[in-house]
Parts: C-alpha cells; structure tokens; sequence
C-alpha cells in the first residue's frame, strides 16, 4: 500500500469501509473524538474487528460528517446534536438559522485560534480541487 492517507478517500472505492484513523483525517477531528461520539450519538456504531479495530461503513461516515457539522459548523452542543439526529424527518440544517443567531451575539468560534468558516471554507475549496 502506498502512503495515500493524505487524501480523502485514500484511493478506496466510494462504498469501502474506513478505519477510524481514515475518518478522523477525512473529517478533520482526532481519532478519540470519534470514540466519544460513539458514546454519545447511539447511532454511531462502526464494526470492530479483532484487536478491537474500528471500521466505518459509508452510513457511518455520513453520520460522523453529520455530527461534525452540527457540533462544529453549527455550533450545536453534544445534546442540542443528539436531539437534531433523533428527530424523524429533521434535516440538520433545520436549525441552522438558531445556532447561527446564537453564535453571531458571541465570538466567532474558532479552532486553533483560525476562525471555523475560513476552515470551512478552505476545506470546501480543497474538496473542490480534488474532486
């Protein structure tokens, strides 16, 4: 294999499961964050193997980009997150015009000091180039 986890998908086919290393660099969050999401969000439930290796399949990738965008790009807490997932037919956009009425009244939320929309941005704008 060659050193392809750089890139997104790491040259695997769109329905490949991805280890927890190869989400975490996919999303942008490290890989114990996707461990605690797992207790918290009940619907995350990647298989786990022997060695207790963790692989996500493609419903479990959409959900952690789900959750990364509701906690991080919203600004939504871990409950206010659980709650938007658990509602039937509840798009995570739904709120988006709360959280953000919330977020506009504070600082600008940041990580790392960078601000998250120029993250999002940027990340936006790599997606774009790659794909």
């Amino acid at each position: 294999m060659s050193g392809s986890d750089m890139a997104d998908d790491g040259g695997k086919a769109s329905g490949a499961m991805l280890a927890i290393g190869e989400l975490a660099v996919r999303i942008g969050v490290p890989t114990h964050v996707l461990r605690y999401w797992e207790t918290r969000f009940p619907q995350l439930k990647p298989l786990q193997r022997s060695g207790r290796r963790r692989y996500y399949r493609a419903e479990d990738v959409a959900l952690a980009e789900r959750i990364h965008h509701l906690l991080h790009v919203q600004g939504f807490t871990v409950e206010g997150a659980r709650k938007a997932l658990s509602e039937p037919g509840a798009a995570p956009t739904a709120r988006a015009p709360l959280a953000r009425e919330a977020l506009d009244s504070a600082a600008p939320m940041r990580v790392k000091g960078v601000p998250v929309e120029a993250l999002v941005s940027l990340r936006q704008r790599l997606a774009a180039a790659l794909g």
